[in-house]
């Protein structure tokens, strides 16, 4: 991360507030006022991690994978014999937080913070899915897109979907 002198004082001063507003963090924000404040570029790529941005086009996605496991329940719920799906399958486990953090914290953020798909269970990993799964939700959303009813899928087209 590429920050100007006054940047970095900036930052360092709201740091140098921060632990002393916070101070059971305190330790953690005085190394981070240290790293800004000598500028050590090893350390400040830890930033670009904690502040990294997430494209406009990735969160239409993300939105898009919420909004079709929103409307793989929906159908499974209006199917007149639903227990020829198992209602585990189909629910949305998230993404991996090791390889797929920021997609992660965006569920998150929608799930908690903007209150959207909060029917969604979140479970006791909090949406880490503990797997990849940006690659499989792609495969679900090209078979989802096909069909023609995408709020009304019969239990075959459900079934595609979930196996993509």
């Amino acid at each position: 991360m590429e920050m100007t002198h006054a940047q970095r004082l900036i930052l360092s001063n709201q740091y140098r507030i921060m632990s002393l507003l916070d101070p059971d963090n305190a330790e953690r924000y005085h190394r981070q006022q240290t790293i800004v404040e000598r500028g050590y570029g090893l350390q400040m790529r830890e930033f670009d991690h904690e502040m990294g941005a997430l494209p406009e086009a990735v969160c239409r996605t993300i939105i898009d994978i919420m909004e079709m496991h929103h409307a793989l329940h929906v159908s499974w719920s209006n199917l007149k014999d639903p227990t020829v799906l198992e209602e585990r399958r189909l629910k949305f486990p998230g993404f991996d937080a090791a390889t797929e953090a920021q997609y992660l914290g965006y569920v998150r953020f929608m799930v908690h913070v903007e209150g959207r798909y909060t029917q969604f269970d979140a479970g006791i990993h909090g949406f880490n899915a503990q797997t990849p799964m940006w690659e499989k939700y792609q495969r679900m959303l090209t078979v989802w897109h096909t069909c023609p009813r995408q709020y009304h899928l019969s239990a075959n087209e459900i079934a595609q979907v979930i196996n993509a």
